[in-house]
């Protein structure tokens, strides 16, 4: 028996110290350590987003922009003229080419508008969308002063409503005018960089590693007279 109780004494595991702590502890203490912590995205670019919170980005951006800067105002009041001058002129006889014009400045002022509204331009990277739309201001702005012009030559006696419609075409090329006078903003600070072909110093090309300097062929021995 008192082997038996020497035996059963020596397999009793012996009582932790007061003052340590249970393993589990200290697996609890190390669980929250290993938790990965959230990302925190920059308000001002688009960070790492992806997907549907990529566009939600670009879509708050691109129309903070688009009205912050002017931009959206001035083109729908334009939009609102020639519009406005298609119904008035569709109740009259006029020259095709007026229709022409407003319906083609119409079509192009609304594909901008939607354009930059939906910030499909965000995703077509490789077309210079600010120097499209200063070039469309442009030629907008040329081809409704034209348009004017050519409404006032080509009839001596106007009608009230050909005359509000000839009115509303100059406003509209007013506004296009203003509106590229806003693109402006675009390009400030965004000049070429000069000299951006060449290296900087210190990174000159360095000898390939592993490949040492030819060893120098010995010369040959001189050929004696016979």
């Amino acid at each position: 028996e008192s082997i038996m109780a020497a035996k059963g004494a020596k397999t009793e595991p012996a009582p932790p110290p007061a003052g340590a702590k249970p393993q589990e502890d200290k697996k609890d203490d190390k669980e929250p350590l290993d938790k990965p912590q959230k990302l925190v995205q920059p308000k001002h670019e688009v960070g790492t987003r992806k997907g549907c919170r990529r566009y939600r980005w670009e879509l708050k951006d691109s129309n903070r922009e688009f009205w912050l800067l002017g931009h959206a105002e001035v083109k729908i009041l334009s939009l609102g003229c020639l519009i406005a001058a298609m119904i008035l002129l569709s109740s009259l006889s006029v020259h095709p080419i007026l229709t022409l014009i407003i319906t083609m400045e119409i079509s192009i002022f609304s594909f901008f508008i939607i354009l930059y509204s939906f910030a499909i331009h965000r995703y077509i990277p490789f077309i210079l969308w600010p120097i499209s739309d200063l070039f469309n201001d442009l030629f907008a702005c040329a081809f409704l002063v034209g348009a004017v012009v050519f409404a006032a030559r080509s009839r001596r006696s106007m009608h009230l409503h050909y005359l509000l419609a000839v009115i509303l075409i100059g406003v509209a090329g007013v506004f296009a005018l203003i509106d590229m006078c806003l693109q402006r903003n675009n390009f400030r600070g965004k000049r070429a960089k000069k000299h951006m072909l060449i290296s900087p110093p210190g990174k000159e090309k360095e000898p390939q590693q592993g490949k040492g300097p030819e060893p120098a062929k010995p010369p040959e021995p001189a050929k004696g007279k016979k």
